[in-house]
């Protein structure tokens, strides 16, 4: 997967208080994803993008449009690509 076809699927982070507090919780960061992108789509994705391995995703529709929950491998993982994509 190049990077092209990994921004059409990873949209944007989404940052509410809650999925503020999933980073530091859950090692957990929610994005905004294509509203057809299958899970281990979004893995390469995320792999591809941020170079950070993924343990699980878990995916929602919402009037937002579809939100993937990637958790991370660490805390310190998690916190890291939160800081660099500006959620921190």
């Amino acid at each position: 997967m190049n990077i092209d076809e990994a921004s059409k699927i990873i949209l944007k982070p989404y940052i509410t208080e809650k999925t503020f507090a999933m980073v530091e919780n859950e090692q957990k960061i929610c994005f905004i994803v294509a509203a057809d992108a299958a899970k281990p789509k979004i893995v390469q994705a995320v792999k591809t993008l941020y170079n950070e391995t993924v343990l699980d995703v878990n995916t929602a529709k919402t009037v937002y449009g579809k939100k993937a929950f990637v958790k991370f491998e660490s805390i310190d993982k998690a916190r890291d690509l939160a800081t660099k994509i500006g959620m921190l």
